[in-house]
Order: structure tokens, then sequence, then C-alpha cells
């Protein structure tokens, strides 16, 4: 395998881009506090001419996301706009209207339900689907605490709805548990999941539609740049989508104190899904 490149800076691949794709969290923010660096270097972008997609897999639809972008410290002259997993959630949901649902997460995700004829006040004995946003406590609880209520649902063949792929994610440097945990345990246990965010099509497809229309144009795949943090997500979700990306190593598939090319040797060595580059931070 030859040597991903290590960058610096992001500055010499913002010529062959016309849009960006950004992850946010552990790209824009470590879940309490914006990066400046990240932030500094998405306006430089944009001052350039190109247009920034924040791409999350959040469970929350674009418009709290923003507000919780807001509160972190992230401005919003740092991109053009927001391409949520909750955003692809909605219309996954809106294929249940009416049924009762069972919302597994925290009260804090229930605005990818709102304006929705949905019902996610169901319980575990009497949903006929399940919406997975999250951990009721990320802070406290593990997919371990789920094991009784996922072999229910698993009785039942209770399908799932996973709103957030990322199955863990780095909390002012305390590792959290994401939905994609618990969609995974059921899994395991022969459940049925549906996935709104990366790495699948559904949310690369939505986002090259909104980058589009926000240029005004169309835009050919060549010219979109995703940039994360996520070996499964990111990095995979652009090559199964065919774009180029960035791998921003620090995050969570990363060692303490790892050297960057050597933990992309690590993580790339045997995967189909490559980066063009690699960088210790999101620096302009």
């Amino acid at each position: 395998m030859t040597a991903i490149p290590v960058l610096q800076s992001i500055a010499p691949l913002a010529a062959t881009a016309d849009l960006w794709f950004v992850d946010i969290w552990g790209v824009m923010h470590n879940g309490v506090r914006p990066y400046a660096s990240s932030v500094a270097a998405c306006e430089a972008f944009r001052r350039q001419g190109g247009t920034i997609l924040l791409v999350t897999n959040s469970p929350r639809p674009r418009e709290s996301v923003a507000r919780q972008l807001d509160g972190i410290g992230v401005a919003r002259s740092a991109y053009d706009g927001i391409v949520s997993s909750g955003d692809v959630s909605r219309s996954l949901i809106e294929d249940w209207a009416g049924e009762p649902i069972l919302h597994i997460g925290p009260e804090r995700d229930l605005p990818v339900f709102a304006n929705l004829q949905a019902n996610p006040g169901a319980g575990v004995a009497d949903a006929v689907v399940a919406v997975c946003t999250g951990l009721y406590d990320d802070e406290k609880e593990t997919p371990a605490d789920y094991a009784d209520m996922l072999a229910k649902l698993k009785a039942r063949d209770i399908p799932m709805i996973c709103a957030n792929p990322d199955q863990k994610v780095e909390r002012d440097g305390r590792l959290i548990y994401c939905a994609g945990a618990i969609a995974r345990a059921y899994e395991a246990l022969g459940g049925i999941v549906s996935y709104a965010g990366k790495p699948f099509q559904p949310i690369y497809d939505l986002a090259l539609e909104i980058g589009s229309d926000t240029r005004g144009k169309s835009i050919a795949k060549d010219r979109v740049l995703a940039i994360g943090d996520g070996v499964s997500t990111d990095i995979a979700g652009a090559s199964n989508f065919g774009i180029r990306s960035v791998f921003i190593a620090s995050g969570v598939d990363v060692n303490a104190n790892e050297n960057v090319g050597a933990a992309a040797a690590r993580l790339f060595a045997n995967s189909s899904a490559q980066p063009i580059a690699v960088m210790n931070g999101f620096n302009w």
C-alpha cells in the first residue's frame, strides 16, 4: 500500500473542490467547545468561493443541529448548510405515520418527530417500530443496559430505524456510546435495522442535491471533498458514494499519542476505502 500523504494544511486541496462535506463532532467541535482552526479553515474555503455543508450523523433535524452549534460556539460563517441523519430519518419515520413508535433515546432528540404524524410514545410491548436516536442517558449507560429491551423487541421482530449510525463519539475527552452501538447490538440478535446517516447513500444523495441547489448548478462528484474523523462512516461513506475524502486523525479510531502516518497505515492497510490525505487536525 502506498503511504497516504500527511498534510499540515487543507489549503492545497481547496482548488480541487467546489463543495466540502464536513463532519461535525470530532472535526468542528468536541461536544463542548469548537475547534478554532476548523472554523477558520471552513471560513477560508468559503471566502475563496467554496460551499460547505456540515454532514452529520446527528439524529436531530438540521434546524436543531444549527441551534446546538450556536450554543457550542461554531460560527454560522463557517458553513452554508447542514445535512443531518435526522433529516433522512424523518423520511423513514413518515412511512410509519400513525403507528405506535418506541423512541429509544433522550428527550432532546424528540425534534426528529416534529410535525410528522408520528406517535413516539409507545412502549416495548405495543410498538410496531423502534426509532433509536441514542441512549436515554449516554453519560451513564452502555449498550449492555439495553439487552433486555432488545431481546423483547427481537422476540416480536420489531424493525428499528437507527437515526445515528455512529457507535461512539468523544465528548470532551470521554467516549460516549451512540445509537449505532444499540443498532449493532440489535443486529447481533438478528434484528432488522434501517440506517439513516453515514456511511449509507441516502444522506449523500441529499447532501449533493442541497449542495447543487446552493451553488445553483449541478456539482460533479469529482468536485466534492469529504472531511471527517470516522473510518467506518466518513471515509467509507465517501468511498461508497464515489467522492474523495480527507481523514482527520483526531477521533475515536486513533490511539492516544499515535503518529498520524502510523495511524493511517494501521487503519487503511486492508481497506478498499482510502482517503487522499490524512491530517492531525483540520487546519488551513
